[in-house]
């Protein structure tokens, strides 16, 4: 059984037990979240639309962290206009406990 949630503009592949990382969201450690399912797959079958509507899929925060440091470097030639930034997205990682129709 497999879902896909919505979280920041972006949608997530997940299964229970897997640990996804999502945009940043305020929950503390071991707290509990939910997410809307926008399809859910099983046994039966593929559920999407109307069918998925009561979707729901818990999951449990594991840590709140930034991902590795990434090096934005902008320049223009012939100018001596140089410029260097880094950047480190923060996220949310989840462990997903239950997906519930």
């Amino acid at each position: 059984m497999y879902a896909i949630i919505e979280n920041g503009g972006k949608q997530y592949k997940v299964s229970e037990g897997d640990v996804v990382r999502v945009e940043k969201l305020k929950a503390e450690v071991g707290e509990e979240v939910s997410f809307h399912a926008l399809l859910v797959a099983d046994d039966s079958g593929v559920k999407l639309g109307k069918d998925a509507e009561g979707a729901k899929v818990t999951a449990k925060v594991e840590a709140q962290d930034k991902f590795k440091k990434i090096i934005v470097f902008k320049y223009k030639s012939k100018k001596n206009e140089r410029k260097k930034q880094g950047h480190r997205q923060p996220f949310t990682a989840v462990r997903i406990e239950k997906i519930t129709l």
